[in-house]
């Protein structure tokens, strides 16, 4: 299948040699309240992009695995290596975990599993992307995450994509940045816009609407994707905007949810079961739901829902 898809343009802000924070968008979205419940430990996130900085400090000890899918490295199997800097900024925000300095992801303690389905220029074949998919069924992954786009609806990709959620696997992906701000007009991305992947939309860090966010009726919550930053190329970091940056927000806190989720009830819960339990943490911010969709992930909002029984009071919480 030669058609082609492509990472879902971004900016690049600013890259950094060195680092020493939790990234304002993991605290917005409430992370860190979380990690004395779990940190995503036992819970595998496949990261489908362009690859990762295997030795990046923050992020060797989360790989488990991989497979390049790609021609890059005249196509070695083995050797999945990001030479694009965007697979290593997905998958920091995903899952980092630094000693003291770097910078922290979402879940620090779930694994990565990396599939380079997109070469150093950052488009690969639809063939490579659906092949990833398969291979992240059959090595029982938990979350797929998948920061890239293309305007062509491949049947293929699409049924490899109802097979993995009906595998209870929770396929998670980029809205799109071709948005202009406006609910009237529909921009559509796929797989971002399939009914059966959870599709991330972006919010800047003072939880207003990115500009360049994708529309449509198939959008189901936001997370933050401006000036995010998180692991880059040769152990470097890097601030980057779009919503290829919101969407392994979700993918992390997904992780987190798993485990506490299943905890909770005493047994694995299913793909739907999992997505309610996402959507329940979930705050309006006001825009139209084909732009925000249920609205801003926000992790221990069903613990102030608990203690205050007020909506607007869990608005006010989190300054909205």
């Amino acid at each position: 299948m030669d058609k082609y898809m492509y990472l879902i343009p971004y900016e690049l802000v600013e890259q950094l040699e060195t680092v020493n924070e939790i990234p304002k968008g993991i605290e917005i979205i409430q992370a860190p309240e979380i990690w004395n419940e779990t940190k995503g430990k036992g819970i595998t996130v496949a990261v489908l992009d362009t690859g990762c900085d295997t030795d990046h400090p923050d992020l060797k000890n989360r790989i488990i695995g991989g497979y390049n899918f790609t021609s890059d490295d005249e196509g070695d199997p083995l050797k999945f290596e990001d030479y694009n800097g965007h697979g290593t900024h997905v998958a920091g925000t995903i899952a980092a975990s630094s000693n003291n300095s770097g910078v922290v992801g979402v879940a620090p303690e779930s694994n990565l599993l990396i599939l380079k389905v997109l070469g150093k220029s950052g488009s690969g074949k639809y063939d490579w992307i659906i092949k990833a998919i398969r291979y992240a069924i059959d090595h029982k992954a938990d979350i797929i995450s998948m920061s890239l786009g293309g305007s062509s609806d491949v049947k293929e990709l699409h049924d490899v994509i109802i097979e993995a959620v009906n595998q209870n696997i929770l396929v998670v992906c980029a809205a799109g940045n071709d948005g202009d701000g406006q609910d009237s007009t529909d921009e559509l991305s796929y797989p971002g816009c399939y009914n059966e992947v959870i599709s991330v939309g972006s919010v800047n860090l003072e939880r207003k609407s990115s500009e360049f966010t994708n529309s449509n009726n198939q959008v189901d919550l936001v997370a933050p994707g401006e000036k995010v930053t998180s692991t880059y190329l040769n152990g470097s970091y890097a601030t980057l905007s779009g919503t290829s940056m919101a969407t392994p927000h979700i993918s992390g806190a997904l992780a987190l949810l798993k485990v506490i989720s299943n905890c909770a009830f005493d047994r694995d819960l299913t793909e739907p079961e999992l997505y309610a339990q996402l959507i329940k943490r979930t705050v309006p911010l006001g825009n139209s739901p084909k732009i925000e969709g249920n609205g801003l992930i926000y992790l221990t909002l069903l613990d102030y829902v608990e203690n205050v029984f007020n909506q607007q009071t869990v608005k006010a919480l989190i300054n909205i």
